[in-house]
């Protein structure tokens, strides 16, 4: 007997059937359904609203905290300077940490069912649905998730005074970083630098799905050699 193919209803809730395409859900969301209205994950209406996000929502939950955590270094008698170089220093580890998150947990492999359901929540659907403008940004309960593992790395790796600094810094780049992304998905871009970013991500979503994870910079995609090859002539023919 030959085992039927799972086929997903994207008129019933999501969430709870991509775990069952096991070993085809790889390829299933990589291919991207161009369309501004976004599907319903959950039949329940309370867990569907946890789910959507606007853009706006970043800055006013996380500008906040930042600005508390760059307090309390102040307060800690720290030179205004050296605060400024911290937060310039957590701004540029974010950089870093962005490219990590995406290209290892973001874009980790999975066929279980629970893995596949768990990636599709985490990353999955807006590589499925790449202009749903609601699954863009990351919720804030799912940021401070994975927020407080960087945080108590901070501490253990800086002094009391310092790290409140540099975690603050974190905060802004990761802010500076989901506003960027969602800029570059619905944002109409002017000048070469935000152009160059728009196309070098949207390349990640429609043509090259295991490069170019940097979202605020290709620096670590550079640094780390997954910039992605230059599209052939034959590429753009067949597109």
């Amino acid at each position: 007997m030959v085992a039927q193919k799972f086929v997903v209803d994207l008129n019933k809730p999501l969430v709870f059937q991509v775990g069952h395409l096991g070993e085809a859900y790889d390829e299933w969301v990589h291919d991207p359904i161009v369309s501004k209205e976004g599907p319903r994950f959950f039949q329940n209406g309370f867990l569907e609203l946890f789910t959507r996000t606007a853009w706006w929502v970043i800055p006013t939950v996380w500008v906040p905290v930042a600005s508390w955590f760059i307090s309390n270094s102040v307060k800690s008698g720290l030179p205004s300077l050296d605060v400024a170089l911290l937060v310039f220093l957590g701004i540029f580890v974010w950089t870093l940490a962005e490219y990590t998150l995406h290209r290892f947990l973001f874009h980790v492999k999975t066929k279980s069912y629970w893995g596949n359901t768990l990636h599709y929540l985490l990353h999955g659907c807006h590589h499925k649905h790449p202009m749903d403008s609601y699954r863009l940004v990351f919720p804030p309960v799912a940021a401070a998730i994975l927020a407080l593992p960087i945080w108590n790395l901070v501490k253990l790796i800086c002094t009391p005074s310092v790290a409140p600094a540099v975690f603050g810094g974190i905060l802004l780049g990761y802010v500076m970083y989901d506003c960027t992304h969602y800029y570059l998905h619905h944002g109409q871009p002017k000048s070469d630098v935000p152009k160059s970013l728009k196309k070098y991500h949207l390349n990640h979503h429609y043509r090259l799905q295991n490069y170019g994870f940097g979202i605020t910079s290709p620096l670590w995609d550079k640094v780390f050699g997954t910039v992605p090859p230059p599209q052939s002539k034959g590429d753009a023919k067949r597109r």
